[in-house]
């Protein structure tokens, strides 16, 4: 386990008059507000009225800030950060049926945005295909994708040689299959595709997406270690391992815990890898993070400085490894959908985009905004637009890509950072101790710690302590007019049409071939030296449905049990 590194230490100042003014300061405060004025955040951290050098100072500059691009990594993985290239602008889009998703993604790419993200329907996420669950679920909250044919709808504008591509795929990663084998399809070389397989961290949904868990938890580990393997050595410029802090900040974790339980997950996934006999130097640099930005601004910030400095730590100390790309704390983040609301649902603008700003000046590599009625359904048209110009105005208007880490010499900034650089140091020995994140899972530590955060954290919002503007505090009677309507649900007509072109797609294959490449993924979970995954891309290629090759993955490996904290 690492260790954080030593707190700045208080000075003893000579500056003329400093001590006198700091007392009469001191003073007048204690007058004006009083003395027991104790504030904490959200993950319980003292905050203080007022920062000085006493607190930080510049004696430590090299080993708490250095510079971007090199150790210790508190200001940045790249020299040249977002003055060099600003972030990937990302906005999920998961809507009803692949034509439907179509036309959301033309729009938004027409209206900035940089790179793609696919968000299937419950249904692909709970590894069923759409004639396996009631029709009207369907398309609710995701775009319904069952087969290689409903991926090359979704993708007909998208360039997979070019443009990156983040898919909400977990275990056995059958997007990611059909996504390799589209690019065969275009006769695009497997060497220019980049994206993220970004569901891929299953510690985290047994964790908090119950619903989520496709396989077992020990099936799902040997899942994506093949995974990883695989991609690794034929997709170069793709993340396997999306290691996700989202999950767990948004079942209730403060960003602190939410920060340690990500690194020490990405800890197991490293020891695993290397179990296995992967190389770490080979894999590290494909390993990704995901995170949830709260609208606890300053927090946020100094939450993603410190895991950034405590990865480039544990890559050095514990595997031994100096390479800068392994050390790299490369992360996507988006903004908290647990903190809009459905009262008052314009007020969310505001929240998006002070959560989208304490990404940024975190150091994000790339951002997805929550559109402001997402508390309400999944996106309105309207609504996604907004969330994309938000990013464009905070890139293009608002100079947060002036200056590589403005906020850096802070004072109040860099003792944050310390201090939640502790306690994740602390939240990760507490999972250390109990044998690592797959044991501390298994046994539902996690679950149990999770769940008393979430609790205090809502005792706060009811009790009034902390305030959620149009919940608890400034209540106001709403316009009808701020809340859009939802999406429409698929009609029944829509539902069979998609149903019924399934099921031609299924007789129409060539069965024998399908149930060949069917077969071998059994054989394949039954034998754990063959690649598990090599055969999931050779059922993509061969027509398998989704549905059918979790059904197959599932029979061998057994199924999700979560362990959910009484």
């Amino acid at each position: 386990m690492a260790h954080a590194s030593n707190p700045a230490r208080p000075v003893q100042l000579t500056l003329p008059g400093f001590e006198e003014a700091g007392a009469r300061w001191r003073s007048d405060y204690d007058t004006q507000v009083g003395p027991d004025d104790e504030i904490r955040n959200r993950s319980g951290i003292a905050v203080e009225p007022l920062y000085t050098e006493v607190q930080w100072s510049g004696e430590r500059y090299m080993d708490d800030l250095g510079f971007p691009g090199e150790a210790p990594w508190t200001r940045g993985i790249y020299a040249s950060m977002h003055r060099g290239r600003a972030w990937a602008r990302r906005q999920l889009v998961g809507m009803r049926l692949p034509d439907d998703y179509r036309a959301r993604l033309r729009t938004l790419l027409d209206s900035g945005l940089t790179a793609v993200s696919v968000a299937p329907c419950n249904s692909f996420m709970r590894g069923l295909d759409a004639d396996e669950v009631d029709p009207v679920l369907l398309g609710t909250c995701g775009v319904v994708i069952n087969t290689l044919e409903d991926l090359m709808t979704c993708l007909a504008d998208v360039d997979l040689g070019t443009m990156s591509v983040n898919l909400g795929d977990n275990a056995p990663f059958t997007l990611t299959a059909m996504t390799l084998a589209l690019a065969e399809e275009r006769a695009i070389p497997w060497t220019r595709v980049s994206g993220t397989s970004n569901q891929s961290d299953y510690l985290s949904h047994y964790v908090a997406n119950h619903m989520f868990l496709r396989l077992s938890l020990a099936g799902a580990r040997r899942m994506t270690t093949d995974f990883i393997d695989y991609t690794t050595r034929l997709v170069p410029r793709w993340n396997p391992l999306s290691v996700v802090g989202q999950h767990t900040q948004q079942a209730g974790a403060t960003p602190a815990e939410a920060m340690a339980f990500t690194l020490c997950s990405a800890v197991q996934y490293a020891e695993d890898c290397r179990a296995a006999g992967l190389k770490l130097e080979d894999v590290l640099p494909r390993f990704s993070f995901f995170f949830d930005v709260s609208i606890s601004f300053f927090e946020e910030i100094a939450k993603l400085r410190a895991g950034r400095r405590i990865w480039g730590r544990i890559v050095r100390d514990r595997f031994g490894i100096d390479d800068p790309r392994c050390q790299r704390f490369r992360f996507h983040a988006q903004t908290s959908g647990v903190d809009l609301t459905r009262q008052q649902p314009l007020n969310n603008i505001a929240r998006v985009a002070v959560q989208a700003a304490a990404g940024i000046l975190g150091g994000l590599q790339s951002l997805h905004t929550d559109s402001f009625d997402e508390a309400l359904s999944s996106p309105t048209e309207k609504a996604a637009r907004v969330a994309v110009a938000t990013q464009a105005i905070l890139c293009e208007e608002a100079g947060l890509t002036d200056v590589i880490d403005p906020l850096g010499g802070s004072y109040y900034v860099e003792t944050l950072t310390s201090a939640m650089e502790a306690e994740i140091d602390r939240v990760m020995a507490v999972v250390e101790a109990a044998g690592g994140m797959y044991a501390a899972v298994d046994a539902g530590l996690v679950q149990r710690m999770i769940g008393e955060s979430a609790r205090n954290f809502q005792d706060k919002v009811e009790s009034g302590d902390r305030t959620m503007v149009g919940v608890n505090a400034y209540v106001a009677e709403e316009d009808p007019a701020d809340r859009p309507p939802p999406l429409r649900r698929l009609s029944r007509a829509e539902t069979d049409d998609f149903l019924e072109r399934l099921d031609t797609y299924k007789k129409s294959r060539d069965r024998a071939g399908v149930t060949a490449a069917l077969d071998g993924i059994s054989r394949a979970a039954a034998d754990p030296s063959v690649n598990l995954f090599e055969q999931v891309v050779a059922a993509a290629r061969a027509g398998a449905t989704h549905g059918e090759i979790c059904t197959r993955a599932r029979e061998v490996l057994g199924a999700g049990d979560p362990r959910v904290a009484a």
